[in-house]
């Protein structure tokens, strides 16, 4: 009786793991600079008092987080084409190069036009490399494996958002706030060696350079120009509008129509009448930032203002959001239901969460609601987000991946630009007294609620 040694067939199936051997150097590089990236986001809020104050530049508070999202508005589509056009190596290396340069610049700002001018360089750092990121996940791991390293690259933000805030206001006190920014800049050297291998593989997916219409340099970067700058125009002439009418509602209407005419160009064939598949997916992502940033950048506000919450207690709802949004990206990559049925969830987890929050500001009740709230909140983005995300990434050919990444992250800036400056807008206009703070709370999140709705009942439109 002669006794057959097993065939390689008859080995069980073994699914590959971003953390296996093949893909686990480039799985910790690309973490590594998400959480880098985040740490900064996370951190310029603590360090702008002390900024401001050094620098002699009160209006640096808005004005520093606008020049940073405008940029990042321009990198988007400027590194998507090219990720499309010669792969995707280029724009992430220089984003990172331009990353650490803005962080240098920012550390050795001697006046507020310098600051500025730096965190103008650091939006087009960020705003590059993570579209190359996107792309570079597309093309570097199998379709199977994207969910998992979506919801990785959500879960990178969990401890920038825990303890982000905590070390950069430590490293501020005990050796001044430029050291936040500097402190950065070694770490980006070990992030980009450990991606060398995967900057190197020839991409699997066979792709031949775009020939569509978003593939034109000169009309995309002038898309990508009406768009930043009708952007930011819209939303200075939103924050004019209560104080000199006029003069706001010609810069907001205005930039609306730079901004629409830009996104036309941008969005899939069809994205501005929701047609169905990719064109609703990416506009999805600019729903679910509108609705949960225009209420997030509100909360420690009104938690503040309205019922004596003191900063550290008033970041403990926005810490429940970030382990939230962990937890939910996390299902999302094991969940076997359809997309649209994921996304649908999502965005009514976000809802409901937005409409009990409103509840924290109401007198006799404790503003403790929120906590509890934004875990549900931030449930419902890291379910629909990343879900969005490896959607977006499906239903693209592979020579429009670096495009279409590129409108995912327009449409997830201007939502939560424009809901956050129209909230921002609301706020002024109703008052600052702690009453009107609570009404205007109220009214934002109705608002941002209603755009919640929206996207519930539009996500049948993603299949």
């Amino acid at each position: 009786m002669w006794v057959t040694a097993p065939k390689a067939l008859d080995a069980p199936h073994v699914p590959p793991r971003i953390l296996g051997p093949a893909y686990r150097t480039a799985t910790i590089g690309i973490l590594l600079v998400v959480t880098l990236v985040a740490f900064e986001g996370m951190s310029v809020g603590v360090v702008m008092p002390g900024v401001a104050h050094d620098l002699d530049a009160l209006d640096l508070y808005g004005l520093s987080f606008s020049a940073f999202l405008i940029a990042s508005l321009f990198a988007n589509v400027v590194a998507g084409l090219w990720a499309d056009r010669r792969g995707y190596p280029a724009p992430f290396v220089a984003g990172l190069v331009l990353f650490v340069l803005g962080m240098g610049l920012a550390g050795a700002a001697q006046s507020a036009v310098m600051f500025l001018g730096a965190r103008a360089v650091q939006g087009l750092g960020a705003g590059a490399s993570f579209v190359a990121l996107l792309v570079m996940i597309a093309r570097v791991y199998p379709a199977e494996m994207r969910p998992k390293a979506i919801a990785a690259v959500s879960a990178a933000w969990v401890v920038p958002s825990m303890v982000g805030p905590a070390v950069a206001g430590f490293v501020a006190e005990q050796w001044g706030w430029r050291y936040v920014f500097y402190g950065i800049i070694p770490l980006v050297v070990p992030a980009l060696v450990m991606l060398v291998p995967a900057l190197r593989r020839p991409s699997s997916s066979g792709e031949a350079p775009s020939d569509g219409p978003r593939s034109r340099p000169l009309a995309m970067t002038l898309a990508a120009a009406a768009t930043s700058g009708g952007g930011g125009a819209l939303l200075h002439g939103v924050d004019r509008l209560h104080v000199d009418p006029v003069p706001g509602a010609v810069e907001t209407l205005a930039g609306l129509g730079f901004l629409i005419y830009g996104l036309y160009r941008l969005l899939p064939p069809g994205g501005l009448r929701f047609a169905r598949g990719l064109p609703t997916t990416v506009l999805m992502r600019g729903f679910f930032s509108a609705a949960f940033f225009g209420v997030n950048s509100f909360i420690p506000l009104a938690l503040q203002e309205v019922k004596s919450f003191d900063p550290k207690e008033a970041g403990i709802a926005l810490t429940a959001g970030a382990l939230g949004w962990s937890a939910g990206s996390w299902l999302q990559s094991r969940w076997a239901v359809e997309p649209y049925r994921r996304i649908r969830l999502g965005a009514a987890g976000v809802t409901v969460a937005i409409l009990i929050s409103l509840l924290s500001v109401l007198p006799g009740m404790t503003g403790w609601v929120a906590a509890p709230a934004w875990i549900v909140a931030g449930f419902g983005m890291g379910l629909g987000m990343a879900t969005i995300s490896v959607t977006a990434l499906k239903q693209s050919p592979a020579n429009e991946q670096g495009a279409n990444s590129a409108a995912l992250s327009v449409t997830d800036m201007l939502g939560a630009a424009v809901a956050i400056g129209a909230a921002g807008a609301l706020v002024n206009v109703i008052g600052h007294a702690p009453a009107e703070i609570a009404t205007g709370f109220v009214v934002i999140c109705l608002l941002m609620a209603a755009i919640g709705l929206s996207a519930t009942v539009l996500a049948g439109r993603i299949r």
